[in-house]
């Protein structure tokens, strides 16, 4: 493998699971670190580190100069950006290339036309997959109205630009088109710097289904089955399980086929995952978007699977074809994650930083836990609140939800709130354990859920 020592331009959780496959493969792990993460898990765990900023992600994570500064003064001949911050910056990805850099990800051009949604909707609806009904890029709420009475009511406003649910609104009637697309033109210019928007039509009974695809130099793509990512708060996933088990073998074989064909389409190399969401109510399906970078939820597969994504991320960007055919990939039993957040639950999600005082994480057969807590830790107030995602794995759904809920029953946190309770009754909601939910079940349930 041409990859020797590997700079992870990132933190939490993701960093120490780079750390850890880094090693697996014999490589070298240089962690970046803030100011604040200077005593972070994966700091100690890697064969050395380098400081590329100060506690806000503005002047570490997210500055591309200190990145490649401390990737090259480390002797790094690759980069891995993990997710988030700089995941899937095409500068970034241009900027390893211009270093004599391995970029652990697609191309730069990868990037950045899959990044832009509006390019991507055209692009897969030319390849034959299908795409919501909407537009192409508003100018202004006047037009998003007569588009949004021609279309039919409720709609989503969404920013062509970026992602993790900045610059999405719904809206449901003509009167909420002009604060709406206000608001959400805002917010996407704030977020990325870019204020454009377009109009999709909204499904309201819709299931979020995401395929992990990998690809490679050769043109290989194989997918490694789907993940069902529906319940969200805020457009942010909460909990994730493979494979999908409220949809149709048909729909899951066509959804399967279109992300492969989408991914062979552009020429991807490296790990992806496109995105689609089903109507429940007719079957039918569309594309979302791509995210071409590794997801938060990837453990899912990797337990039904025994592929290590984050491994074979490595090799590809090494240069190694993927090494299996398709027919080879075998699905073994079901996976559920759930993401343990610093927040109050309680308290509107109020965040919780501090120092983790009891950490005491469940553990057995099938169960899994991604983390950079351990007692003693920070967690600081300048990043995304995740500090832990739990992952188990048995025979069928019914089994891996009962493992669920013992697993949370045995997490103890002290220190710091945790979203721990708030998951607890999640599982155990008779809607979850019958999937029979949707994207917007958990917004409408979230008062009986945080009492």
């Amino acid at each position: 493998m041409s990859v020797q020592r590997v700079f992870i331009a990132n933190r939490g959780e993701i960093a120490v699971r780079i750390v850890r496959a880094c090693h697996e493969l014999g490589l070298e792990a240089i962690a970046a670190y803030s100011e604040a993460d200077k005593g972070g898990l994966s700091v100690k765990m890697a064969d050395g580190a380098e400081c590329v900023g100060g506690s806000r992600s503005l002047t570490s994570y997210l500055a591309i100069e200190n990145i490649i500064k401390a990737a090259k003064d480390a002797g790094c001949d690759a980069l891995h950006p993990g997710y988030g911050f700089l995941a899937e910056s095409p500068v970034l990805a241009r900027r390893c290339a211009e270093s004599n850099i391995t970029f652990i990800g697609p191309q730069a051009h990868v990037v950045e036309r899959m990044g832009n949604k509006l390019e991507a909707r055209e692009a897969v609806s030319k390849w034959g997959v299908p795409v919501a009904p909407g537009s192409s890029e508003v100018r202004d709420w006047e037009e998003a109205r007569q588009i949004g009475d021609t279309i039919g009511y409720p709609i989503m406003v969404k920013a062509a630009a970026g992602g993790g649910g900045r610059g999405i609104k719904v809206i449901r009637g003509k009167l909420e088109v002009e604060e709406s697309f206000k608001t959400a033109s805002a917010e996407a210019l704030a977020a990325f710097g870019d204020g454009a928007l377009f109009l999709e039509k909204y499904i309201e009974d819709g299931r979020h289904i995401e395929v992990q695809i990998l690809g490679d130099a050769k043109g290989n793509v194989v997918h490694l089955g789907e993940r069902d990512c529906s319940l969200q708060r805020r457009y942010q996933k909460v909990a994730e399980e493979a494979p999908g088990s409220a949809i149709s073998q048909s729909v899951r074989e066509l959804i399967r086929e279109s992300a492969v064909k989408i991914s062979k389409n552009i020429g991807y190399q490296n790990a992806g995952t496109v995105e689609f969401m089903v109507d429940q109510k007719t079957g039918k399906f569309y594309f979302l978007e791509m995210n071409t970078r590794i997801q938060v939820e990837h453990p899912v597969t990797e337990m039904v699977t025994g592929v290590d994504l984050v491994q074979a991320q490595i090799k590809i960007a090494g240069g190694s074809p993927i090494p299996f055919h398709q027919e080879e990939v075998r699905f073994v039993g079901h996976a559920i994650e759930v993401r343990i957040t610093a927040e109050n639950a309680a308290n509107s999600f109020r965040p919780s930083p501090g120092i983790i005082a009891k950490w005491r994480p469940a553990g057995g057969d099938g169960v899994r836990v991604d983390t950079y807590g351990y007692q003693g830790a920070l967690v600081p107030p300048y990043y995304d609140s995740l500090i832990a995602k739990l992952i188990v794995h048995a025979p069928s759904r019914v089994h891996a939800i009962m493992k669920m809920q013992r697993a949370l029953s045995d997490f103890e946190v002290e220190g710091i709130d945790t979203t721990i309770p708030f998951l607890r009754r999640l599982v155990s909601e008779l809607d979850f354990v019958q999937g029979n939910y949707n994207t917007r079940w958990l917004e409408l349930n979230l008062d009986t859920l945080t009492r």
